[in-house]
């Protein structure tokens, strides 16, 4: 019997599961030595039901392992592809080239370009030649834009003199400014970060010394937590803060100075000039106790930082205060013209410019400006510009710093 020689030295046969995107199905066989592309040659005459007479048929298509998504090579062989028995295959028709825009269109694109691009210089000049000339001073318009922060510093600056005097005529100035010191006290044992407690109080530190080292260090539990262990060993580290363990006797002696007697009060019409000039020195003090309060203290670690680098305690000190304890900002204010200067912290705004005098228009801050805890606010706020968002959400000091906002930037609109 006579056999074909490529039969005897075929390789093994498989069956190849073949499916198209219509969903037709069949199987074909073939050896491990088969190529690819044969085996494509053959699904595409099976699927066309004839010969494949166009020999761009066969690049237009391509066969792809279902399992691993892979796209077979056409010159490997089905061996060389690791295909199985049993194996399915799929025969997609490739997607076709993008086609090559036509000269005409890509004319008509870049004709579309030109009319879309702006206008150079020299066009800019020829289409305004015809227009008179205006000379404006940038620099002046610019500064004239002026930014709410550094003018409310300047605001609060003379609110706060305007307050002081409003609040001196009142007869029960004194008393006034007794529960404003109180409150000032309340305010401070209110604003400890809970959170920022807490968590030092979870590593183990007793929770005297954590509120201690918050308030020491602007509520940063990093730096209390640093302050809390290089005076663990300080004998005076559960020595309570000066404002907290006198503020009550103080308040005691003031209201002790302050409470009326028989003998006082029988002689008041007698003695009114030295009790007019003796509640006056008391007001003062209380105003000076309460600005005690608020004065300013840098960050210790900023400090050292920057007196490192080479500057003098004092101008790192003044470095920070006008940068509200930024080392970063206070570290440029160094190397550069210093301005604000620390005394221009200190300055309010001219008292007879439109916005001041909008401002003292104003009934709700007229109104703002009889309450101690409105003073109260604008010191805060010129020590620790960052609590200015509380005081914004305060009910009682909020609408007056809103109303101060409002008027500024209408002002600076116009």
């Amino acid at each position: 019997m006579f056999v074909q020689e490529e039969k005897i030295f075929a390789g093994k046969v498989l069956k190849i599961h073949i499916c198209t995107m219509d969903g037709t199905e069949w199987l074909e066989e073939v050896t491990e030595d088969t190529t690819v592309e044969k085996l494509k040659e053959r699904c595409l005459k099976h699927y066309v039901h004839g010969s494949v007479e166009d020999p761009k048929t066969l690049t237009h298509h391509k066969l792809i392992h279902a399992a691993t998504e892979r796209v077979l090579t056409d010159t490997k062989t089905v061996a060389d592809e690791n295909l199985k028995d049993k194996d399915v295959l799929l025969l997609i028709k490739k997607r076709p080239p993008p086609t090559a825009p036509k000269m005409a269109e890509v004319s008509t694109d870049e004709k579309k370009k030109q009319d879309n691009k702006a206008p150079d210089k020299d066009a800019i000049l020829k289409a305004t030649a015809s227009l008179s000339t205006r000379h404006t001073d940038r620099t002046v318009t610019q500064h004239n834009i002026r930014d709410f922060q550094t003018e409310l510093r300047k605001i609060l600056v003379s609110l706060i003199e305007v307050a002081q005097k409003l609040l001196a005529l009142n007869p029960d100035a004194v008393e006034l400014f007794k529960k404003a010191n109180a409150m000032l006290d309340e305010d401070e044992e209110d604003r400890v970060d809970e959170t920022a407690l807490q968590q030092l109080t979870e590593m183990g530190f007793p929770e005297s010394r954590a509120i201690k080292a918050l308030r020491l260090n602007h509520m940063s539990v990093t730096q209390a937590m640093e302050w809390l262990i290089e005076h663990v060993d300080d004998p005076s580290i559960d020595t309570p803060l000066p404002g907290q363990d006198s503020s009550g006797a103080a308040g005691a002696t003031a209201a002790a100075a302050a409470a009326p007697t028989p003998s006082t009060s029988a002689s008041a019409s007698a003695s009114s000039s030295s009790e007019e000039s003796s509640r006056q020195d008391e007001l003062t003090e209380i105003f000076k106790r309460i600005r005690r309060k608020r004065e300013f203290r840098p960050d210790s670690r900023a400090v050292i930082a920057l007196m490192e680098m080479g500057f003098d305690e004092k101008e790192v000190i003044d470095a920070l205060r006008v940068n509200n304890n930024q080392q970063d900002a206070a570290c440029e204010w160094l190397l550069g013209d210093r301005k604000p200067s620390p005394e221009d912290l200190d300055k309010g705004i001219d008292t007879n410019s439109p916005l001041f005098q909008a401002i003292l228009e104003n009934p709700v801050v007229q109104l703002g400006l009889t309450n101690p805890k409105t003073l109260l606010a604008f010191e805060d706020m010129l020590e620790n510009p960052l609590n200015s968002t509380q005081w914004m959400n305060d009910p009682e000091t909020g609408p007056v710093m809103l109303q101060i906002s409002r008027i500024f930037q209408t002002l600076n609109r116009t």
